[in-house]
């Protein structure tokens, strides 16, 4: 074969063993219509930083109106009403600056001083004129009762002034622009002849010597009437208020999860409240990340054929290493509740629990949750690094909940360790109600550290006045022996006062040497009751454990780490071999070792199977086209093909068997179908114009 033919066969047979990858479409950028360009004025001063961003990354009109809908809504003070206030307000803002503040300057209202401040703060309570006093600018003092949620002064006074005497005016800076510039006839002072410059205004305005020294009324510096710093800081806060408070997270999850999350979902985020641990598990000897995700608010719909009330889940988790998928799955959630019970499930919330096994290395964690009723979402990401166990003796934890709860030991379940289960609340934070339950975990002893080491906890408030706390000592011989030791332990929250609390753990030896020292924080709050989100998990039978084999193997061979990938996918298979996901995955991963008579062995399993006939043909056939034998790879793809004709992957591999064959026509027909299903398959194309080349009439 000539050095082309071996390129093309090379590319053919990659992309019958690869995902395919598909081109992302953008539209060319164009200007913005005029309807956006009048929203961005109208929102210059309350939009953060980060929606505007966003917002100049949207490419489409649709995305456009949906973000301005989702940017209303975030800003609405009362949600669920038909109006929006906020919105309202500044559109009203806006056509007031616009009709009185363009007055004598070439610019629109909004863009002045006077219309920025308008536009931020709204009318002052009051306003002062100074323009008839000889010897100074003109200057005019509003008034404001501010918003100290927003970390403003109670009142402060803003001061605006004509540079010149003429034109529009200016918002004044006591510290950047200062006294001397409000001053009409300048040759007797300097700019920092403040005290008499404080005279000379004082003389013909009172009122408006003060303002020129501080925002805030009545604020003196000690050093005299020299303007402090701090009136530039809480100028930029008056000026940035309108910005703060807004939950900008949104704008993020728009750009990053359009077309991940449905359109109707991204207008409507939840935030929510989470927890991830890592935890080894002695039952299987596997690492395991636990994770709980709760929503701060669900919405409920009724159900008239159950009469019940409802809300329906949908779990969507992720591990990435940068662009790269390396683990994916998704849960079902329906839930269902009598009319007595909806006000405690919209109080507590609900908690949505869940784990799974996961290979060593670094990832990013995402967790889509998403409820139907109300096309809601939320949403977890956290980077994650998972280690191995170390080879000495160490401490795994701590683990803290609000409670324990007894579960079969043959059964794998969240947050689980033993025939124990921790009841987590993702806030980490109790009431003085609930007690503090405490479970971790001893790896590695030697049988004579079992015999004479200890673990103590100790809990200590963070503050300094806080005297409560507790310190307990736990022998480790007061469990049996092994590789992985499981502890736990049940503290009252009632002995502790109110505080952020850190506890610590410490893997002691009988000689007072500390081997190990792991630590955790949670809170305990004022609250005498705590209403704690409503916990929802799946447990799994161990006996079904070969699917954490076959999950760990194909995380390893997504990684590239093929010695680890090839020893679980055995442990999968030998455990179960007629687990059809798992076994269609080991067939994959070894077709893309070339590993084709390990195939034509272990996908024999498939043949008395009517529902994998095409995955039996399509594994035979591709299997002996890589041991070249041709014409058994075309009879066993033709009969895939029989069965579902619509497969690129049948239809590429089926063309390739033909022409190495000779059979040019056959070829050619399987290859064309390929390409009319994906056009966008530069390798196959080549193929094509080079069997076109080689035909005698052409």
């Amino acid at each position: 074969m000539s050095g082309k033919g071996k390129l093309a066969l090379g590319l053919a047979w990659i992309i019958l063993l690869c995902p395919l990858a598909f081109a992302q479409n953008h539209p060319p950028e164009r200007s913005l219509a005029k309807k956006y360009v009048d929203w961005l004025n109208l929102v210059t001063y309350c939009i953060t930083d980060q929606e505007l961003e966003v917002f100049s990354k949207l490419t489409d009109d649709r995305d456009r109106d949906i973000f301005i809908d989702t940017f209303w809504k975030m800003r609405d003070p009362t949600p669920g009403t038909p109006e929006n206030e906020y919105k309202e307000e500044l559109i009203k803002r806006f056509e007031y600056v616009n009709k009185y503040f363009s007055r004598g300057t070439t610019r629109p209202g909004w863009q002045t001083d006077m219309g920025k401040v308008y536009m931020i703060l709204g009318p002052p309570a009051s306003t002062e004129t100074f323009e008839g006093a000889i010897g100074l600018l003109p200057c005019q003092a509003w008034t404001y009762y501010g918003d100290t949620k927003k970390d403003l002064p109670s009142n402060f006074v803003l001061l605006f002034y004509k540079k010149h005497g003429v034109g529009e005016f200016r918002l004044y800076d006591p510290v950047s622009d200062g006294p001397y510039e409000l001053l009409e006839n300048k040759r007797d002072f300097t700019p920092d002849d403040y005290e008499g410059i404080y005279e000379r205004i004082y003389n013909l305005a009172p009122t408006l010597a003060d303002l020129t020294i501080s925002i805030i009324p009545g604020e003196y510096s000690p050093l005299g009437p020299v303007p402090s710093p701090r009136n530039t800081i809480i100028l930029h806060k008056i000026l940035e208020s309108a910005k703060r408070e807004i939950n900008t997270s949104y704008a993020t999850h728009f750009l990053n999860y359009k077309g991940y999350v449905s359109t109707e979902y991204l207008t409507n985020y939840v935030e929510s409240d989470s927890l991830v641990e890592i935890i080894p598990d002695p039952a299987t000897g596997l690492l395991f990340v636990h994770f709980t995700i709760a929503p701060k608010s669900v919405s409920v719909d009724f159900y008239v054929p159950k009469n019940q009330y409802y809300c329906n889940y949908r779990l969507d988790v992720s591990l990435r290493q940068k662009d790269k998928i390396i683990f994916q799955y998704n849960r079902v959630w329906p839930i269902y509740f009598p009319e007595e019970s909806v006000n405690m499930v919209k109080a507590n919330g609900l908690a949505f629990e869940d784990s799974f096994p996961a290979a060593e290395g670094q990832y990013q964690l995402v967790v889509l949750l998403q409820n139907t009723v109300g096309k809601e979402f939320c949403l977890l990401e956290q980077e994650l690094t998972v280690q191995p166990l170390p080879v000495h003796p160490c401490l795994e934890g701590p683990y803290l909940g609000y409670k324990l709860e007894k579960f079969s030991l043959d059964s794998h379940i969240p947050f689980k360790i033993g025939e124990n289960k921790l009841v987590v609340d993702p806030r980490q934070t109790l009431a003085p109600s609930d007690s503090l339950a405490i479970m971790f975990q001893v790896a590695n002893l030697t049988r004579e550290l079992h015999q004479s080491a200890r673990v103590i906890i100790s809990i200590k408030g963070i503050t300094d006045n806080n005297k409560s706390g507790t310190k307990v000592e736990l022998p480790l011989n007061q469990q049996a022996f092994s590789r992985l030791i499981p502890f736990d332990t049940v503290l009252p929250a009632a002995d502790l006062l109110p505080d952020y609390y850190e506890l610590e753990l410490s893997l002691v030896d009988d000689k007072g040497q500390i081997l190990d020292r792991k630590k955790n924080n949670f809170v305990v709050t004022t609250q005498k009751v705590m209403g704690h989100p409503i916990a929802k998990s799946k447990a799994l039978p161990l006996s079904r454990q070969y699917v954490f084999f076959y999950t760990l193997a194909s995380q390893y061979a997504k990684i590239g780490n093929g010695d680890r990938a090839e020893y679980f996918y055995q442990l999968g298979f030998s455990a179960n071999p007629n687990f059809k996901e798992g076994l269609v995955d080991y067939i994959t991963y070894l077709l893309a070792k070339g590993s084709y008579e390990k195939v034509l062995e272990i996908a024999s399993i498939l043949k008395n199977e009517a529902s994998s006939q095409f995955e039996y043909h399509l594994f035979m056939g591709q299997a002996w086209l890589g041991k070249g034998d041709y014409r058994l790879a075309v009879n066993e793809l033709s009969q895939a093909n029989s069965i579902y004709n619509s497969n690129i992957a049948v239809l590429n591999a089926l063309g390739l068997a033909h022409y190495k064959l000779g059979e040019k026509d056959q070829a050619l027909a399987a290859l064309s179908a390929s390409l009319k299903l994906n056009p966008d398959q530069p390798s196959i194309k080549e193929l094509v114009d080079m069997i076109k080349g080689n035909r005698p009439d052409n």
